[in-house]
């Protein structure tokens, strides 16, 4: 198994990665039911962890969750429809596992993100304002070849989307969590060093980094 699919990351420390409320994470590594007229259907899960019970996710999952999270930023995300247009962009392109690959930036994506559209009956203006989302979301990503992303530079706190990408998860760095990008510190080590009453201008000489990226480091960790 290659490092970059191996199990590393548990539910609730991914989600905590990625800004993303644990439960929204777990109905797309777990599925989640829901009512219908004869009763109770199910979502089957979109991700698919090494890991099921407990759910630990590999790094290619985060990569998952973090396109998925770009769907849900002004509407809740409908498995089903995600399942159907990823179906729709695989039988047209023949691109397996389409949310991993550089495609996405392609026509790959476009497919994908006209059939989501119209299966939720977005608007024209919903479209186009998921599209730049989504697009800010793939920016973030790093691919070594086109099936295989190398780095992920995830968002800070959980709203807002500046360009900015000071901190990376890299499964060749650190075991795989969040480091400054300048100087490969752990985000981790940065915040436990506040808490132990050290200050912003002491850790930012230690550390040879800027002040600003000791708070981005800090705010990263302690955002909800």
């Amino acid at each position: 198994m290659q490092l970059w699919e191996q199990p590393a990351y548990p539910l609730t420390e991914a989600a905590r990665y990625l800004k993303l409320p644990v439960a929204t994470l777990r109905s797309w590594v777990s599925g989640r039911s829901y009512p219908t007229a004869k009763g109770v259907g199910r979502f089957q899960p979109l991700i698919h962890p090494p890991n099921r019970k407990p759910p630990v996710l590999s790094f290619l999952n985060l990569i998952e969750a973090h396109v998925l999270r770009a769907l849900r930023s002004d509407h809740a995300v409908s498995l089903g429809a995600v399942r159907r247009a990823l179906k729709y962009a695989e039988d047209t392109l023949g691109v397996e596992r389409l949310l991993l690959r550089s495609e996405l930036r392609a026509r790959g994506g476009e497919l994908f993100l006209d059939r989501y559209g119209e299966l939720i009956d977005l608007s024209a203006s919903g479209q186009l304002a998921m599209r730049k989302l989504f697009d800010q979301h793939l920016e973030r990503i790093e691919w070594k070849v086109p099936e295989v992303p190398s780095r992920l530079f995830p968002f800070v706190a959980s709203e807002g989307t500046t360009p900015a990408r000071p901190i990376a998860i890299d499964p060749q760095v650190a075991f795989g969590r969040p480091i400054l990008v300048s100087r490969g510190i752990t985000t981790h080590v940065i915040a436990e060093r506040i808490d132990a009453g050290e200050t912003v201008a002491e850790l930012a000489a230690d550390y040879d980094l800027s002040p600003a990226e000791i708070e981005e480091a800090v705010l990263y960790e302690r955002a909800a």
